[in-house]
């Protein structure tokens, strides 16, 4: 059965990217290979995701219309959807390493969620869900 494996995030500088990814929000560096034109294969996953699972293809921007989609890939909309079974404690860790959240961790009845930034400004659901 066909599943998504890779979704591509344009990021300025492949180095803050995978500092951001690993430090900030305790993903896993999964690969990054110098593919020998000055462009790296460089992808992120949270922790103890399988080699199926979604991962991120962190792409530096090649050119101007690239470089102005950096924060904007979702046109300001919450565009990507980070689960966890332990909300308040992946919450408190977050912002302990500087992760900008833009509200205060909200319970609904699908879960609990808090919508964050990562270092570009695209926008995050942290979820716990019910």
């Amino acid at each position: 059965m066909p599943h998504i494996a890779l979704i591509t995030l344009v990021v300025r500088d492949y180095d803050e990217a995978i500092d951001f990814y690993t430090r900030s929000l305790g993903f896993e560096l999964a690969e990054d290979t110098d593919r020998g034109d000055g462009s790296r294969w460089v992808v992120v996953r949270p922790p103890g995701t399988t080699g199926d699972a979604v991962s991120l293809l962190l792409a530096r921007a090649k050119d101007e219309a690239q470089l102005a989609s950096v924060g904007a890939q979702t046109g300001g909309r919450v565009g990507f959807f980070l689960h966890t079974e332990d909300f308040a404690g992946d919450h408190a860790r977050m912002l302990a390493a500087g992760v900008h959240f833009l509200e205060e961790p909200r319970h609904e009845p699908y879960g609990s969620v808090a919508v964050f930034e990562d270092l570009y400004g695209n926008r995050w659901d942290l979820l716990q869900p019910a």
